[in-house]
């Protein structure tokens, strides 16, 4: 079971990663809800984690995963910029957030993948 696990986290992020992009897309695009102060930065800090961390496991590579990270912080950019157009507030915090998600989704999903890494090597 351990010699198969990094093949299943990298094969369930893949199916994971376009649903959870569509979400981040309709989250970023819908009308804002009030909430309290800050809680924005914590949803968009969130969803960058989660689809950052998602990508790197799917990835399973350092080199292209810090490619996706990059890119997931421009398309965040390329978001705000496009809330503008459709009513909401474009906020360079908000990309801030965003950005330092990515960060800290890249650094999760790489320790994810050397710990399935090292049960595969330890069970084998």
């Amino acid at each position: 079971m351990f010699q198969t696990l990094p093949m299943v986290l990298r094969r369930s992020a893949r199916w994971l990663f376009l649903p959870a992009l569509a979400v981040v897309v309709w989250g970023e695009l819908k009308p804002s809800s009030p909430g309290p102060e800050g809680w924005d930065k914590v949803l968009h800090f969130t969803a960058y984690f989660g689809l950052a961390g998602i990508a790197t496991v799917a990835l399973g590579n350092r080199r292209l995963a810090m490619w996706a990270a990059l890119a997931l912080a421009v398309f965040g950019g390329i978001l705000e910029i496009v809330q503008g157009f459709v009513g909401r507030d474009a906020e360079w915090s908000d990309e801030m957030a965003n950005v330092v998600g990515v960060c800290f989704g890249l650094a999760a999903g790489l320790a994810v993948l050397r710990i399935a890494e090292r049960a595969t090597n330890s069970a084998g």
